[in-house]
């Protein structure tokens, strides 16, 4: 069907299809879109996942300087982003088109949803819908951007921290002060849930999903602990790294109790810190909690981690 080109016969497979366990139609679309283009030329295929992450980096910054208003330091993280080694696998692997496709929308819905703070209009926030469905069409994961955008509201676009005279007005008419920015959000939260509910039917129909009684809960959380606490090594210290990381499954436990403290230790820091330097806090749990749709909770295939996880979350 990809190997076709673009065809409304190859539109309709996209938008029904649940190859390879997964549920994602405008990832197809974007592999049929090059093959119109380059035909079957690897280079030209590879050439498409690089622009976008380009793109990726640039977006990167300008949502960065538009939401803090620091120039250097922007640069820096998205220069960090462009070029981490943990990102190698998303750009060569032409496969993960998913990854950097989604990544792009998300960054959109960023900048969308940062324009609409300002100038809260209708046509603004329907453009911030439109563009998260389109990221939730190309890669589940995005399904944790609803969250993010709550940790923006506190830092750093500073919507949870309401002046006073707000206070005594919604103390008065008996109104919750953050209710606005829950409930302009509930459409985001019913798209989430949508989504992860046709993402665990598709995958658990293709056989993705590992039975409990192959890794044991207690397996999995394990697992989940020592890979958050991997994935911080690796991005200090990008060594070992690997297209295939086997499950393990037991872990011992001293690495399991290792891990956990040392995220302990993290969660401790930022706790403390948050008043003074809130965007340890946001960043923290900005990597805790987009790492959840794939840190192994609801096991997926026979990998413990992947690099390409990180894309978002760093």
């Amino acid at each position: 069907a990809v190997k076709n080109g673009l065809s409304l016969k190859g539109l309709y497979w996209a938008f029904k299809a649940t190859y390879a366990a997964n549920w994602h139609p405008l990832t197809w679309v974007s592999h049929m879109t090059d093959v119109q283009l380059y035909g079957l030329n690897p280079g030209a295929h590879h050439l498409t996942n690089l622009l976008f992450h380009i793109l990726n980096a640039v977006l990167l910054f300008h949502v960065l300087r538009k939401i803090t208003g620091a120039l250097w330091r922007s640069a820096w993280v998205a220069a960090l982003f462009a070029l981490h080694p943990l990102h190698v696998e998303s750009v060569a692997w032409v496969a993960d088109r998913k990854g950097v496709l989604s990544t792009f929308f998300w960054l959109v819905t960023m900048w969308s949803y940062t324009g609409y703070v300002n100038q809260a209009t209708i046509r603004r926030y329907l453009a911030l819908i439109l563009f998260f469905t389109l990221g939730l069409m190309t890669k589940p994961m995005v399904v944790t951007l609803p969250f993010v955008l709550l940790l923006l509201d506190y830092w750093p676009l500073g919507r949870l921290t309401p002046d006073q005279a707000d206070i005594n007005r919604n103390s008065a008419s008996g109104n919750q002060i953050f209710s606005p920015v829950i409930i302009e959000k509930i459409p985001l939260f019913i798209l989430t849930t949508a989504s992860c509910v046709v993402t665990y039917i598709v995958q658990n129909k293709g056989g993705a999903v590992e039975s409990l009684t192959r890794y044991p809960f207690d397996l999995l959380m394990s697992n989940a602990v020592v890979s958050y606490a991997r994935y911080v090594l690796k991005t200090i210290w990008p060594s070992r790294l690997a297209v295939f990381y086997p499950h393990p499954g037991a872990w011992p436990f001293w690495q399991v109790a290792g891990a956990f403290f040392f995220l302990l230790l993290i969660f401790m820091l930022v706790l403390k810190t948050y008043k003074n330097k809130p965007y340890l806090l946001v960043g923290w749990l900005w990597y805790i909690g987009t790492l959840v749709p794939v840190i192994g909770l609801v096991q997926v295939g026979i990998q413990a981690m992947a690099d390409r996880y990180t894309y978002i979350p760093l």
